[in-house]
Order: C-alpha cells, then structure tokens, then sequence
C-alpha cells in the first residue's frame, strides 16, 4: 500500500487516521474474499485462537 496515494501534506491528523482506517479495512476486505475463494481464513481476530482446541476456547 502505497501511503502517498491516500494521505496527503495539507490533511489534519484525524483525516490522516481517518484515511489509514478506511484503507485498512478495503485492504482486509480483499484478503477476506481472496481467503474465501481458496477456502482459508485470511486473517483471523485473534490468532491465538488457532493454537487452542475448541474445547479451550
């Protein structure tokens, strides 16, 4: 991801985050529905979560 394409010098610090978050999430969206086309997890909450049993959780 290229950080020049969607911050810019003139945005205030909110914008910046504001910017970072939005994408952030198109980019997880993406993973997701590439993971989901191969029948993998993408990137799970808490990968924790994929080193316990179920009856751990």
């Amino acid at each position: 991801m290229n950080s020049s394409k969607i911050i810019e010098e003139n945005m205030t610090l909110e914008e910046k985050l504001a910017a970072i978050d939005a994408a952030m999430k198109v980019a997880q969206q993406q993973a997701d529905e590439d993971a989901a086309k191969k029948g993998m997890v993408s990137a799970p909450l808490d990968p924790a979560d994929l080193t316990m049993c179920e009856g751990c959780q």
